[in-house]
């Protein structure tokens, strides 16, 4: 019988994001990460929906990769196999921590509608942006709602460099992202990659930073790929 599969959203994204990538024969558990505003309480809160299974896999996308990474600090033995999409292992840098700043700014003018247009050119390839894709990731948006975002948005800015715990990931880990992400580029990935020993590095060709919507039968193939017993010499 297939292992719980724990899935981890990222900012201002829910289970829509999974929807459509969903592994064959998966038994997701797509955890809510819009009630804490630290990756550690995040992580606690999604371990809370696989504290019936000894054991479980974990895919994370963006801010999901963050909480991912602190899952497998808290749980590692339990943790049979770990995917991380679009994401990086790095703290924020600044600009980053001062773009977020002033989008937290922007959302306590009332203005937390006019955010996920500003985000949109960084989440979704530019072929998409005007398509009905960029609908449903505003839709998720609205249901995060304004103080999900700024927890995510605290959250996020306090991570910590998890570059020094990769080299100890001993389980069959999945590096994945867009070709064209603008948020977390694949020179990110390839770091990762290189860091995590036996790490499989997968590109998803003409997509953004939300490869799960905009390429989803890639994704799955990469994912049930990622989740299949290893072949037989």
């Amino acid at each position: 019988m297939p292992i719980p599969l724990l899935l981890l959203p990222g900012l201002l994204c829910d289970a829509r994001l999974w929807r459509d990538c969903l592994p064959a024969g998966a038994q997701p558990r797509i955890a809510d990460l819009t009630q804490d505003d630290s990756v550690g309480a995040m992580a606690r809160r999604a371990l809370e929906l696989v504290v019936d299974a000894p054991h479980f896999a974990v895919a994370g996308l963006s801010m999901g990769g963050y909480v991912a990474l602190e899952v497998w600090r808290q749980a590692g033995p339990r943790v049979t196999h770990l995917a991380l999409l679009d994401t990086s292992a790095r703290p924020d840098t600044p600009e980053q921590t001062q773009r977020r700043l002033d989008l937290i700014a922007l959302s306590g003018r009332g203005a937390f509608k006019g955010v996920t247009p500003r985000l949109l050119p960084l989440l979704l390839h530019p072929s998409r942006l005007d398509g009905p894709l960029a609908g449903a990731v505003m839709e998720m948006a609205e249901r995060v709602g304004v103080e999900g975002f700024l927890r995510q948005q605290r959250a996020i800015m306090a991570r910590p460099d998890s570059r020094g715990d990769l080299p100890r990931i001993g389980v069959p880990t999945l590096v994945a992202c867009g070709d064209a992400d603008a948020l977390t580029p694949p020179a990110l990935h390839d770091e990762m990659a290189a860091l995590i020993p036996g790490a499989r590095q997968v590109s998803f060709a003409g997509c953004g930073h939300l490869p799960t919507m905009e390429a989803p039968a890639l994704v799955r193939a990469a994912l049930e790929d990622w989740l299949s017993p290893p072949r037989s010499a």
